[in-house]
């Protein structure tokens, strides 16, 4: 079955086509990928040129896997995703737990009051509790007569939600499903090891960094930081006095985050504003702008994890990835700033074009694959038919997304 994962961000917009197998394994049959002009801060400003990104890469994407696209499993992020933990407790009716217990439980813990403005995007059991017995992944099938369920709820403003479905509307696809971007990424670099041994993943994308928190194979918590990789862009444009599009070059070839991995007599060509003659300046200039942005936006992610309450339980430390990982001496800061184990993420248990996606700015669209077969495998995304070309709410597809459940705690 083919799923196609569409990872509408701040820089980019990719659409990944590809085949997740029963033991895990994501063929990549297809990629497309276009630039993103339409978003800022991970949110639709203009539908427009969103649109227009969007067809784009499915465009390529198409050409690419020798099919035809009509519906996508969709990222979203931003800075108006609000996540919370909450508890629920029931009585079990019978002698043994079954389906509607375990839907009832869930159901008493997400009955909280959520703002109208708002959707809930997902529910995420975080452990069961039977009789007091606690760290129970699956009760189904056990005798008790007290359950209880710890959740993670992550919610995002209605708003948002509608215009990436309105954008993706307008380039004739329908939507099958959308999650978190931070989770996906999760599902794409992440080990079971590093999941129960407690692990921090942070996707540093364009406009935003997201944060998931893993400990006992459970989210325990979730951020989204409106600061990535576009704020040392424009730094450097105006540091170096050169247009954004050459900034974003200078920052992909030679940026550093850690000015002392930088020798004295590197030298870069700068492009000046208004055709005036490049300009031949000192690495170690570009390297003195690109360390205190990323010190801040690492400083504040290592805020963001103290004030979880989780920090100390991450036993593998911290996994970086998206784009802006991949800036020299990225990982090397922070470690210092973390004080912890650092890799970065590379989409895992990757096949077929696996060396087009070989990237972090790939993980989120690679892990949208594995969310969308999780989440709903029944669907199929490719050559289907859009029936219905109305946007739909969240909501409704809670019931859908409470079928994944099982996948999101193992």
């Amino acid at each position: 079955m083919l799923i196609v994962g569409l990872d509408i961000g701040t820089t980019k917009i990719c659409a990944v086509v590809g085949e997740v197998e029963s033991d895990g394994l994501v063929e990549i049959k297809g990629i497309g990928l276009s630039e993103s002009t339409g978003l800022r801060k991970g949110m639709v400003v203009n539908i427009e040129q969103t649109v227009q990104a969007i067809r784009a890469a499915i465009k390529e994407a198409e050409l690419m896997a020798g099919c035809e696209i009509h519906s996508v499993y969709v990222g979203i992020a931003g800075k108006h995703i609000l996540s919370l933990n909450s508890h629920g407790v029931i009585a079990v009716k019978g002698n043994e737990i079954d389906r509607q217990d375990i839907e009832r439980a869930i159901d008493a813990a997400k009955a909280i009051a959520i703002p109208a403005d708002r959707e809930v995007l997902h529910i995420l059991p975080q452990e069961f509790i039977v009789d007091n017995q606690r760290g129970i992944i699956d009760p189904l099938g056990m005798a008790g007569v007290r359950l209880e369920v710890s959740v993670h709820i992550v919610t995002g403003a209605t708003t948002s939600a509608k215009n990436i479905y309105r954008s993706c509307n307008r380039s004739d696809l329908d939507v099958d499903g959308m999650s978190l971007e931070c989770l996906a990424s999760a599902k794409a670099v992440l080990s079971p090891e590093e999941r129960e041994l407690g692990v921090a993943l942070v996707d540093l994308g364009g406009g935003t960094s997201d944060i998931a928190v893993f400990v006992n194979n459970a989210i325990k918590h979730t951020a989204v930081l409106d600061l990535g990789g576009q704020n040392l862009t424009n730094d450097i444009a105006f540091g170096l006095k050169t247009p954004i599009a050459e900034a974003e070059k200078i920052k992909i070839r030679h940026g550093c985050a850690l000015a002392d991995l930088v020798r004295g007599d590197d030298v870069i060509e700068v492009p000046s504003v208004g055709g005036v003659v490049p300009r031949r300046l000192s690495r170690q200039v570009l390297a003195e702008i690109c360390e205190p942005r990323m010190d801040e936006i690492l400083t504040l992610i290592d805020q963001i994890l103290y004030d979880s309450g989780h920090k100390q339980r991450l036993g593998a430390g911290v996994v970086l990835t998206g784009g802006s990982s991949l800036l020299e001496g990225c990982c090397e800061l922070a470690q210092e700033i973390f004080n912890m184990p650092v890799r970065i993420g590379y989409p895992r248990n990757v096949g077929g074009l696996k060396d087009l996606v070989n990237n972090p700015k790939y993980a989120t669209a690679v892990g949208l694959l594995r969310e969308a077969y999780a989440m709903a495998p029944q669907m199929s995304t490719v050559n289907k038919q859009v029936v219905d070309e109305n946007e739909p709410g969240i909501l409704s597809r809670i019931v859908s997304t409470m079928k994944g459940w099982f996948s999101d705690i193992r």
